[in-house]
């Protein structure tokens, strides 16, 4: 063998040992945290200060964005109060919220006609004859009847309670009732109209099913009843509620805003009913659910209930002040010309619960 191998041969075994070396000392290294300092890495140490700062920046932007969704929000709440002599949409100068503090506190203007609205008492008077100073008018006496100081003190603590007699079903089931009904629109706006002292009111805000419920009655006593019974429950005084006055043939809503209706045990009371139910339409998303309750016409609480003496009520109604009362057929009628589609309905002896929907 020459000596020109033989020292190759060395070689070959000098550095495979020192290969192995170096292989066996690098793998630990990888467990082990990089140097404080070094020639080869002199950036390593910087990057934990870039996320740090990074991270920072972003919750620094937090505060902003959430300033942004308030402003959004504030926005969208505002825009569900509008004009009733013009239906625009209302400023609002005050703290933002659809609760009773926050509309306390605020001032309401039309956008078009400046017509100026404010809840100086515990409720916002979004009628059409708000601020005046010199006219009143007067309504049927079915309505005027329920602005009384007397009857709105009596009405939930016995009035209401005699409707069983004509088969309402009690409180609690026909709250049920109504809820089944607006399944499809839960997370909604709900306004509950001629709300009297708010029995569904309290039922519907506190079921944590909506986003806001709204409470709307012409009497400004019911409304302020309707504020004695909440004011005993601090969680409904911070609630996502609100009263409103107004009418229910002119209802003070932009169009397509409100996502549920509940008109309890109140159609027979209202002037003009088709008006009512066509502005309940106009005021609905689409897709938004009507949900009403009343006494059926019978011979008991109306004459002409009998088809044969029908045609005689448009000549006695305009004298006669008592209710209106109508057929389970004179409900789905008015409801489908109105626009609503889906009728639907539950009855027990004269009670009757119906509802329709807005198309989509």
């Amino acid at each position: 063998m020459s000596v020109a191998v033989l020292r190759a041969m060395g070689l070959q075994l000098l550095v495979r040992p020192a290969a192995a070396a170096s292989s066996s000392s690098a793998r630990p290294s990888l467990q082990l945290p990089a140097p404080a300092a070094g020639p080869s890495r002199p950036r390593r140490p910087g990057f934990p200060t870039l996320r740090a700062a990074a991270a920072a920046a972003a919750i620094a932007a937090e505060p902003s964005l959430q300033e942004t969704k308030a402003q959004q929000n504030s926005i969208m709440e505002t825009e569900v109060f509008a004009c009733p002599v013009c239906y625009e949409p209302l400023m609002r100068k005050g703290p933002p919220g659809i609760n009773l503090p926050a509309i306390y506190r605020s001032g309401f203007k039309c956008s078009k006609c400046n017509k100026s609205f404010t809840s100086k008492d515990i409720f916002l008077d979004l009628t059409v004859t708000a601020g005046t100073k010199e006219y009143s008018e007067q309504k049927p006496a079915r309505t005027e009847l329920f602005r009384s100081p007397l009857v709105s003190f009596l009405y939930e603590r016995g009035w209401r309670q005699n409707f069983n007699r004509s088969g309402f079903p009690g409180l609690d089931e026909e709250f049920q009732m109504a809820q089944d009904y607006f399944q499809p629109v839960a997370c909604g706006i709900l306004l509950d109209v001629s709300c009297g002292s708010g029995l569904f009111t309290r039922k519907f805000a506190k079921s944590g099913t909506y986003s806001a419920v709204i409470a709307l009655d012409f009497s400004e006593n019911m409304l302020r009843q309707c504020y004695e019974f909440i004011k005993q429950d601090d969680t409904l005084l911070n609630a996502n509620l609100a009263l409103v006055r107004a009418d229910i043939s002119r209802l003070p809503f932009a169009s397509c805003s409100v996502d549920a209706i509940h008109a309890g045990a109140a159609i027979h009371c209202w002037p003009l009913p088709s008006n009512a139910v066509a502005e309940i339409s106009r005021v609905l998303r689409p897709g938004g659910v009507f949900v009403g309750t009343t006494f059926l016409s019978s011979p008991r609480n109306n004459p002409f209930s009998v088809e044969a003496l029908r045609p005689l009520r448009q000549i006695v109604g305009p004298v006669n002040t008592s209710y209106n009362y109508f057929t389970e057929r004179e409900l789905e009628d008015l409801c489908k010309s109105c626009g609503l589609v889906n009728y639907s309905s539950n009855v027990q002896r004269s009670f009757i619960m119906f509802s329709g929907q807005k198309p989509y």
